[in-house]
C-alpha cells in the first residue's frame, strides 16, 4: 500500500507544481474574447460555465481506458503505481492543457486545423486521415465495451454472440450517439452529463475507499522488482504504455479538448478544465489499478482474468468491494465513462470531416447527411467486430496504437507553437519523443505491424525517435522568426 500512496502523492503534489508551471508558461488572459463568445452559433460554439465544461471534459476523455487499461497494466507489477502518476503529470495533463489552450487561442480550431497551421499541409494530410480513423474506432469501441458490460453485468445476459439482447443495447447507444452528434452541445451533452458525472464520481470514489475498507493487499515495488514480472511475458516497453493509455497520455484527449474550447468563456478556466480533469482521470486509473492488484492478491480474480477478461473483472471487483447495489453503481460508472467518450468522439469526427470537406455545419441538412454516413460505417465495423472471431482483438490493437500515435502528432504541434511563442518547448519535446519511441517499437514488433524482433525494434525505434525530435526542432526554428501566433 505504501507504493500506491506514494503514487497518489506524486499525482496530486506533482499536479499542483507542474500545473502551475504550465499555467505560467501559457499566461492565460481573462480579458481575451474566447471563441464561445466571439463565434457563438448555438450549436458548437456555446458558452457554458467552467464547472459544466470541466465535467464534460472529464467524461469526454475518461472512456473505458482508465479502467480496462490499468486492470491489464497492473500485471507489470507495482511499478504502475509510479509510472501512471508521473506520466499523467508531465505527459497527459500537459498534453490536454496545451491542446485546449492553443485551440482557445485559435478560434476554437479542431486538431487537424491546428496541425495544418503549425506543422504544415503535408503533415496535416497524414494526420487528418489518421485522426478520423481513430475517432471512428473510438466510436465503435465505446459502443461495444459499454454495451457488453451492460448486458453481462446488469442484465446478466450472454455477450459471446450478437444476440437480440446485445443488438438492442447497441441500438440504444447508437441512437443516443446520433442525437449527441446532431443536436447542440448544450441540449444533450450539457444536460445529461451532470447525471452521468454523479454516477462516475460515486463509482471512482467507491472503488478507491473500497481498497482501504476491504483491506486489499497491494504489492510494494521493492518486493516485486521492475523487470520480468508480467505473468505472460509481455515487455514493459512498449506494451505497458500502449495498454495504459488513457490514465497516462492519450492522443484522443486532444480532440476532446478542442471541442470544449468552443464552450470556454475565460482562458483562466483552462487549468481546471484541461489539466486538472486529466489528473482526475489519473486518479481513476490508480484506483482501478490498485483494485485489480488487490483482487489478484486476495484470489478474487486471476492474472488470466486481468489479461483476457478485463471487462469481467470490473464486475467482480465492484461487487466484492461494494456489494450488489454499490457494485451495480460502480459498473454503471464504467459504462458511463465509455458512453460519454463515444458520443463526443463521433461528434469530433463530424466536425473534422466537415472542416476537411468544407461542409457548412450551420445547415442542418448537411449535418444530418454527414452524421448518417458516419453511423452507417460505425454500424458496419461494429458488426464485424462482434461477429468475427478475432474482430474485436484486431479493432482494439489498432485503436490502442493509433491513440498513442495521435499524441505524438499533438506533442509536435504543441512544441512548434511553443517555439513560435518563445516558450520552453522542451516540455513538449520530451514526452513527444518518449511516445514516438513507444509507438515505433510497438508497430515494428507487433503482429499487426512488421513483426520484427524486440532487439531490432528497439534500435530502429531509437532512430525514429531521434529523427522526430531533430525534425521538430529544425522545423520550429525555421518558422520561429515569423509572426508569433496566439
Amino acid at each position: 500500500m505504501i507504493t500506491f500512496i506514494i503514487g497518489l502523492v506524486i499525482l496530486f503534489i506533482g499536479a499542483a507544481i507542474y500545473g502551475s508551471i504550465c499555467e505560467r508558461v501559457m499566461k492565460p488572459n481573462a480579458s481575451f474574447k474566447t471563441p464561445a463568445i466571439a463565434k457563438g452559433d448555438g450549436v458548437d460554439y456555446v458558452p457554458m460555465n467552467k464547472w459544466k465544461n470541466c465535467l464534460i471534459e472529464l467524461l469526454n476523455i475518461a472512456g473505458t481506458g482508465p479502467v480496462l487499461g490499468p486492470i491489464q497494466g497492473i500485471l507489470f507489477g507495482p511499478i504502475a503505481f509510479l509510472t501512471i502518476p508521473i506520466g499523467c503529470v508531465i505527459g497527459g495533463a500537459f498534453h490536454d492543457y496545451m491542446s485546449g489552450m492553443i485551440s482557445l487561442r485559435n478560434n476554437g480550431d479542431q486538431m487537424p486545423a491546428l496541425v495544418r497551421k503549425f506543422l504544415g499541409g503535408g503533415v496535416y494530410k497524414v494526420y487528418n486521415v489518421f485522426v478520423c480513423f481513430l475517432m471512428l474506432l473510438v466510436g465503435v469501441v465505446f459502443i461495444y465495451t459499454p454495451g457488453d458490460l451492460f448486458v453481462a453485468q446488469i442484465l446478466k445476459g450472454d455477450v459471446s454472440t450478437l444476440s437480440t439482447e446485445v443488438m438492442m443495447v447497441y441500438a440504444v447507444i447508437l441512437v443516443y450517439y446520433l442525437l449527441a452528434t446532431l443536436l447542440p452541445i448544450d441540449k444533450i451533452i450539457g444536460r445529461v452529463y451532470p447525471i452521468f458525472g454523479a454516477i462516475l464520481l460515486l463509482s471512482a470514489i467507491g472503488i478507491f475507499f473500497g481498497l482501504f475498507i476491504n483491506g486489499y493487499p497491494l504489492t510494494e515495488v521493492w518486493e516485486a522488482g521492475i523487470t520480468n514480472v508480467h505473468p505472460f511475458g509481455e515487455h514493459f516497453i512498449p506494451i505497458f504504455f500502449i495498454t495504459v493509455a488513457c490514465g497516462i497520455t492519450s492522443g484522443f484527449h486532444s480532440t476532446q479538448a478542442t471541442i470544449i474550447a468552443r464552450s470556454v468563456t475565460n482562458e483562466k478556466h483552462g487549468r481546471l478544465i484541461y489539466y486538472n480533469t486529466m489528473i482526475a482521470e489519473g486518479f481513476i486509473a490508480m484506483s482501478w489499478a490498485g483494485a485489480a492488484m488487490g483482487a489478484v492478491n486476495s484470489e478474487i480474480a486471476t492474472n488470466e482474468n486481468l489479461f483476457k477478461q478485463a471487462a469481467v473483472v470490473v464486475g467482480i471487483i465492484a461487487q466484492n468491494m461494494l456489494g450488489n447495489v454499490g457494485g451495480m453503481v460502480a459498473v454503471l460508472g464504467v459504462i458511463v465513462l465509455a458512453i460519454t467518450s463515444g458520443d463526443t468522439a463521433l461528434r469530433s469526427l463530424r466536425l473534422m470531416l466537415a472542416d476537411a470537406l468544407h461542409i457548412d455545419n450551420k445547415k442542418k441538412s448537411n449535418v444530418f447527411i454527414l452524421a448518417t454516413v458516419i453511423f452507417v460505417v460505425v454500424a458496419g465495423v461494429l458488426y464485424f467486430a462482434k461477429t468475427d472471431a478475432s474482430g474485436f482483438a484486431i479493432l482494439w490493437r489498432y485503436f490502442s496504437w493509433a491513440n498513442e500515435t495521435i499524441a505524438v502528432f499533438a506533442f509536435a504541434m504543441i512544441a512548434v507553437y511553443m517555439m513560435k511563442n518563445n516558450m520552453p518547448y522542451i516540455m513538449a519535446i520530451i514526452p513527444g519523443t518518449f511516445y514516438m519511441y513507444m509507438v515505433s517499437t510497438y508497430i515494428l514488433h507487433a503482429p499487426i505491424g512488421l513483426g520484427l524482433s524486440y532487439t531490432f525494434s528497439y534500435i530502429l525505434a531509437a532512430v525514429c525517435s531521434a529523427l522526430y525530435a531533430v525534425s521538430i526542432v529544425k522545423f520550429g526554428k525555421s518558422v520561429s522568426s515569423s509572426r508569433n501566433l496566439r
